[in-house]
C-alpha cells in the first residue's frame, strides 16, 4: 500500500461538505492546547507531520458514523471515507481554522507587525494561544483577543482566518477594523504608506493561507470491500493514543449508538449483580464472547464486531443470567477463579448454553450431565490447544443441537456422538500427565491435573479445611518432592502432579522437610487415619510420597534412590487422576476413598 498526497485545502472541503466522517467508537478531542499549537506550527512551517489512515465507503458505511467535533455540514453530502487515524490532528485544524475552542484562541505571530516588541519570546510565525474566560456579565476575556486592531499591534492573525476556503470579504472586513485606527486624514504620502502597510499585513496573510491551503496531509486508504474486522484490526494496531482503545471500546460506542444505552453502565450493574462472574475472567470479555455465541456468532472478535449490537442489548438479561449460571456451575466443579481455570474457552460456550437450559427438573439435570462431560473433556483433552474459538463454536453448536433435542434431516436425534470434543478427540494418557507442567503457569493440562484436586476437596494438611471459594486466594502452589531437595540431584520439582494447593501457615511449616518427616510429625497429634484422608483429597498416594533417608547419603545414590522414589510417586498419582478423570469425563461424581479403594 503506498501513500497518497492531499492537500489541506482538500481534506478541509471534504470535512466541509460532510464526505469525511469517524467511526463512532473512535473517542473524542483530547489534545489539549500544547499539542494543538505545536501541530499548528508544524503546518505553518510546512513539516512532516504523518500519516493518516481512511476507510473508503461504498454504497453502505460499514460503522455508525459521526461527524468530527463542531464539523456538522450544512448540506450534507454522500459519505465518501471514514476516517481511522487522523482524528485528533484534523479535529484540532478544523478548531483551530474556526477559533471556536471554549477557553482558547489561537494567532500566527508575525513579528514585522508586532509594536509590542513581543518578538523576544515569540518568534516570527510562532503559534501563540491565548487562555479565555468569562465574566459574569458574559463577555469573554481578555477583549483584546476579539479586537482586530489590538491583535495586529500584538503582530498576532487569528486563525480563522486562514480556513482554507473562499473568505474574502472576511478577511477584508478583519483588515478594515485593525487598520481602522491608523487611516490618515489627508496627505498623499500618509495614504500612501497606510495603503502599503495594509497591503503588507493582507500579504502577509494570503502567505500563511497559501502554506496552509497547500500543505500535503498524506494518507492511507483502504477500499471500500475491506472487512468490517479487518479495518477494525488495522485502526487498533495503528491507534497513537496514550491509551489505545479495546475492542471492548469499540462495542461500547457501537451500542451506544444503537440504543442510547451506556454499555458501561450496564456492565456495573452486572458486576453488582453477581460479582462471582468477574472472578472467571474479565466481564467485558464474558460479556462479548457470551453475546456473540447467542447471536451465533464466533467467540473472538470477529464474532463480536459481526454481531448485532441491537439485539446484544436486547439479551442482555439472557446473558447475565446465563453467566451466573456459568459461575455458580463451574464453582460446584471445584473450579473457583480464573487462575485456577485450566481453559477459558469453555466459559461463553457454558453461559450460551444456559440460555436453553431450565432453571430445575430432571431436564436441568440431564443437560448438566452433559455440561459436566464436555468440562472435563475440554480440560483433558487437545480440543482447545490451538483454534480455540472456532473449535468452541462448533461444539457450541453441536451442544446446543443436543440440548434442545433438535432433529437431524433424517429424522434422528442429534446426540453425544454428533458433538466434536467427545468424537474427535481422545482423552489423554497417563503417560502425558507426568510431564505436565507446573499448575500456576497458564498450561491447560498442569491446571487441569489441579482442577482434579480440587473437585476433591483438597483439604489443608494441618487444618483439614476443605479448599473453596473464599479461602483459594490464600492457597500456596506447595511441592510435595520439596523444590530445593530435588534441585540437588537436578531433578525438575515443577511438575503439576508434584503440586497440591495448601495454606500459606502449612507450605512454611513443611519448607524442605523430606515427605516422611513431614508425615511423621503429623502422626504425632493426630491419627494416621486423618492424615491420609487429607492426603487423598488431593490424590496425593501416602506409601510413595512417605519416602526420605536421604540425608547423609553419596550424591549418586542419593540421586538413584531420589529419583526412583519420585518417579514412584508421578507414576502412582498420575493413575490416580487418570482414574478421576475417565469418571468426570463420564458425568459422575467422585469420591477419594473409592478411587484408593479401586
Amino acid at each position: 500500500m503506498e501513500a497518497r498526497n492531499r492537500n489541506l485545502k482538500d481534506w478541509y472541503g471534504k470535512i466541509l461538505r460532510g464526505e469525511i466522517k469517524l467511526p463512532r467508537f473512535q473517542r473524542h478531542e483530547a489534545w489539549d492546547k500544547h499539542r494543538i499549537s505545536n501541530l499548528i506550527e508544524t503546518v505553518v512551517h510546512d513539516l512532516p507531520l504523518g500519516i493518516t489512515l481512511t476507510l473508503e465507503v461504498g454504497d453502505k458505511e460499514q460503522f455508525i458514523s459521526r461527524f468530527l467535533e463542531t464539523a456538522t455540514p450544512k448540506e450534507k453530502q454522500r459519505v465518501l471515507e471514514h476516517l481511522l487515524d487522523g482524528q485528533q490532528r484534523l479535529t484540532a485544524l478544523w478548531r483551530a481554522f474556526h477559533n471556536n475552542y471554549e477557553r482558547e484562541t489561537y494567532f500566527i505571530h508575525l513579528e514585522e507587525f508586532d509594536e509590542y516588541g513581543s518578538a523576544q519570546d515569540q518568534p516570527d510565525m510562532a503559534v501563540f494561544c491565548r487562555t479565555r474566560y468569562t465574566k459574569s456579565n458574559g463577555e469573554k476575556y481578555p477583549l483584546w483577543c476579539d479586537d482586530p486592531s489590538e491583535c495586529l499591534r500584538r503582530g498576532y492573525i487569528p486563525t480563522h482566518l486562514l480556513k482554507p476556503e473562499d473568505i474574502q470579504q472576511e478577511i477584508d472586513e478583519w483588515l478594515d477594523k485593525a487598520t481602522a485606527t491608523r487611516e490618515p486624514e489627508g496627505g498623499k504620502e500618509e495614504l500612501k504608506a497606510f495603503y502599503d502597510f495594509q497591503k503588507r499585513v493582507s500579504d502577509g496573510i494570503k502567505d500563511l493561507r497559501s502554506i496552509i491551503a497547500n500543505y500535503n496531509l498524506p494518507y492511507l486508504s483502504l477500499p471500500s470491500d475491506t472487512d468490517k474486522s479487518v479495518a477494525l484490526d488495522v485502526f487498533i494496531k495503528m491507534n497513537t493514543n496514550s491509551k489505545p482503545l479495546t475492542q471492548y471500546d469499540v462495542i461500547v460506542a457501537e451500542v451506544e449508538s444503537v440504543m442510547g444505552s451506556s454499555l458501561h453502565e450496564l456492565q456495573n450493574a452486572l458486576d453488582n449483580k453477581y460479582p462471582d462472574i468477574s472472578r472467571y475472567g474479565e466481564l467485558p470479555d464474558l460479556i462479548l464472547t457470551t453475546s456473540a455465541l447467542l447471536q451465533d456468532e464466533l467467540p473472538n472478535q470477529r464474532g463480536s464486531w459481526d454481531m448485532d449490537k441491537q439485539v446484544m442489548v436486547q439479551k442482555w438479561e439472557i446473558m447475565e443470567n446465563g453467566l451466573q449460571r456459568m459461575a455458580e456451575f463451574l464453582r460446584n466443579e471445584g473450579i473457583y477463579d480464573r487462575k485456577r481455570l485450566p481453559t477459558n474457552a469453555v466459559l461463553a460456550v457454558i453461559a450460551s448454553l444456559y440460555s436453553n437450559i431450565p432453571t430445575h427438573g430432571d431436564k436441568r439435570g440431564k443437560d448438566e450431565l452433559l455440561l459436566k462431560k464436555y468440562l472435563w473433556y475440554s480440560f483433558f483433552t487437545d480440543r482447545y490447544e490451538n483454534a480455540a474459538a472456532t473449535r468452541a463454536f462448533s461444539d457450541f453448536i453441536a451442544l446446543k443441537r443436543v440440548i434442545n433435542q433438535d432433529a437431524k434431516e433424517d429424522g434422528s436425534a442429534y446426540s453425544e456422538n454428533d458433538i466434536p470434543v467427545f468424537t474427535e478427540h481422545e482423552l489423554v494418557h497417563e503417560e502425558e500427565l507426568l510431564t505436565a507442567e507446573w499448575p500456576k503457569r497458564t498450561t491447560i493440562r498442569g491446571r487441569a491435573v489441579l482442577a482434579v484436586a480440587c473437585r476433591l476437596g483438597a483439604s489443608d494438611f494441618s487444618t483439614g479445611e476443605k479448599l473453596d471459594a473464599e479461602n483459594v486466594e490464600q492457597r500456596h502452589y506447595h511441592h510435595l518432592y520439596p523444590d530445593a531437595l530435588l534441585k540437588e540431584v537436578d531433578i525438575n520439582s515443577y511438575l503439576a502432579l508434584n503440586c497440591a494447593l495448601i495454606s500459606d501457615m502449612t507450605n512454611l511449616t513443611i519448607g524442605r522437610k523430606d515427605p516422611v518427616k513431614y508425615l511423621k510429625d503429623r502422626y504425632q497429634w493426630t491419627s494416621e487415619e486423618i492424615v491420609e484422608e487429607r492426603l487423598h483429597s488431593h490424590l496425593i498416594p501416602v506409601p510413595e510420597l512417605a519416602n526420605g533417608g536421604y540425608e547423609g547419603l553419596p550424591d549418586v545414590e542419593k540421586k538413584d534412590k531420589l529419583s526412583s522414589d519420585f518417579e514412584k510417586f508421578l507414576q502412582k498419582r498420575a493413575t490416580l487422576v487418570m482414574q478421576a478423570v475417565r469418571l468426570l469425563a463420564e458425568g459422575r461424581q467422585l469420591s477419594a476413598s473409592v478411587l484408593f479403594k479401586e
